[in-house]
């Protein structure tokens, strides 16, 4: 990840966030890189807390019907 010297003052929760995933910052100063942090883990020893991705893993549909399906229009009986 990329992050700037303002990100750095004014961000620095979510660059801790980033790092705890076990990724890389480069921070830039006026678009030059100054300065690199690193994490104390690597990306293969942090488990994923991302609770939706693969959530749909198990399913077998196709693409193109679920996208034609979401389009679809709605049809409300007012009475």
């Amino acid at each position: 990840m990329i992050a700037t010297a303002k990100d750095l003052r004014f961000k620095i929760n979510m660059l801790f966030d980033v790092l705890s995933k076990g990724e890389d910052i480069t921070i830039t100063y006026r678009g030059k890189p100054k300065a690199k942090l690193v994490s104390t883990q690597s990306a293969k020893d942090v488990k994923k807390d991302d609770a939706i991705f693969g959530m749909w893993e198990d399913r077998v549909f196709d693409v193109n019907t679920q996208v034609r399906n979401m389009r679809k229009g709605r049809v409300f009986d007012v009475r």
